[in-house]
């Protein structure tokens, strides 16, 4: 049964058209004292963390650098290594995703693993035209853990007459952040 869903929703996305939301300045009247330019997740091993974001999701890589105490040091040489990088989707101001692992001194694994979805967890939503193709590439990355397989939910509308469907599906990455992959099905939604 779940294969004849996946079939249906994937033959309902080629003839759909692509929705893929653009950011869009708010009007200066309705703008508010704060930007969230960044978001910046600690991770254990930046190359799986890398694999994930940049080969999976297919964000791109905008900075890449050494993060040493003392500035200038060397990773041997510092008292604290890390490295940082910026990966970016479709906007160089906002949607930037940071990744930070410490490689010296490592820090130590959490007690427990988070609850997805619970109370403390964060949730990186991402909108994509094309949630079978990366939903597929991304699954049997080491460390991925699929949460939801794609499935159509419907949310009410911004307005609360409608609704918006959407093909959703959950993961989390290899360090426990979970990553909600969304798919509008009937275009763009009227925020207004």
């Amino acid at each position: 049964m779940r294969l004849i869903l996946s079939a249906l929703i994937l033959a309902m996305m080629t003839v759909l058209p692509p929705t893929t939301l653009q950011a869009a300045p708010v009007a200066e009247e309705d703008r508010v004292p704060i930007d969230l330019r960044r978001t910046t997740l600690v991770v254990r091993d930046m190359e799986k963390s890398l694999a994930f974001y940049r080969d999976g999701l297919g964000m791109k890589v905008i900075y890449d650098q050494a993060v040493n105490t003392p500035r200038g040091a060397s990773d041997e040489e510092a008292e604290v290594a890390r490295r940082l990088i910026f990966l970016r989707a479709n906007d160089d101001y906002i949607g930037i995703i940071g990744l930070l692992e410490y490689k010296k001194p490592r820090k130590p694994e959490p007690a427990e693993k988070p609850v997805a979805f619970g109370p403390g967890t964060i949730v990186l939503i991402f909108n994509t035209d094309d949630v079978m193709t990366q939903f597929e590439r991304i699954r049997t990355m080491e460390g991925v853990e699929v949460i939801d397989e794609p499935t159509e939910v419907t949310y009410p509308s911004y307005d609360g007459t409608g609704t918006i469907p959407v093909l959703m599906s959950a993961m989390a990455d290899p360090d426990g952040h979970v990553i909600e992959l969304n798919q509008f099905l009937d275009g763009i939604p009227d925020r207004e």
